[in-house]
């Protein structure tokens, strides 16, 4: 019984003598500073947790209907990887309903605005890239069902 009274008393003892060395302790920023690369000033209460994730320069506002466009069009190709902080959609090989030959996409979302100009599409058949009427009728495809989802949004 006294063993254990005496053994918490000393971890007692050295915690408090862990956290008085610890008082005196100053944090150094310019150790903590990266020299090289790009680096993002944040304001005060600007960045959010995420932004721990997040490296410095690979952040693209990406408009919200042309995302979800894009997944709706393009929902019979199986996807690969999306990153939304990118915008960035890469899907593997699926047949369109009615279609004989497979493809696979790349979207790539540039800017917040729904422009024709914030989409980009790369489609390619296991033969090799499409004609650009056909990645260009893909794209419209996607442009209508973001209008219309951005004049659903704004019913509500």
């Amino acid at each position: 019984m006294t063993f254990s009274r005496i053994r918490s008393a000393s971890l007692m003892v050295a915690c408090l003598a862990l956290l008085a060395a610890c008082e005196n302790a100053t944090l150094d920023n310019e150790a903590m500073r990266v020299k090289g690369g790009r680096e993002r000033e944040v304001a005060p209460g600007d960045g959010s947790l995420l932004d721990l994730f997040r490296g410095p320069g690979d952040t693209v506002k990406v408009n919200r209907f042309l995302w979800t466009a894009s997944l709706q069009v393009l929902d019979f190709l199986p996807v690969e990887a999306a990153d939304p902080f990118t915008g960035v959609i890469t899907t593997g090989f699926g047949t369109p309903p009615g279609g004989g030959q497979a493809y696979r996409a790349t979207v790539l979302i540039s800017d917040p605005a729904l422009d024709a100009r914030a989409l980009n599409v790369a489609l390619q058949s296991r033969s090799g890239p499409v004609d650009a009427a056909t990645e260009r009728a893909v794209e419209d495809a996607i442009l209508n069902r973001a209008r219309q989802l951005r004049i659903q949004a704004a019913r509500f």
